[in-house]
């Protein structure tokens, strides 16, 4: 059971976990987004104001197709069905991770 688990449920927990771990933790996932031109959303998550929204298709842009498709086979999701959770819940993820509006 991962750090996110038991606060956003077990599968979706399990994704935002992945997410992390694949990206050497939050600190990679930020640099990740950022790289792929999401830099003012990500920056927005982190940051002590509102949290900015992240479409799924952007999602699949950030994390790239073959990420998405390891953590779709893992799942058992979709891959519609999993970006859509992960633009619900990794901006949340990441706001709790850096409550003082900073990468720890």
């Amino acid at each position: 059971m991962g750090l996110l688990d038991g606060v956003m449920g077990g599968v979706v927990g399990a994704l935002v976990n992945d997410v992390l771990q694949k990206h050497g933790g939050v600190q990679g996932v930020v640099q990740q987004f950022e790289s792929k031109g999401f830099g003012p959303t990500v920056r927005s998550w982190v940051g002590t104001g509102a949290n900015q929204p992240i479409s799924p298709d952007q999602i699949h842009q950030a994390l790239g197709p073959e990420l998405i498709q390891q953590l779709a086979a893992k799942t058992g999701l979709s891959v519609a069905e999993l970006t859509q959770r992960l633009a619900q819940v990794l901006p949340e993820a990441v706001d709790r991770m850096t409550p003082n509006g900073a990468v720890p």
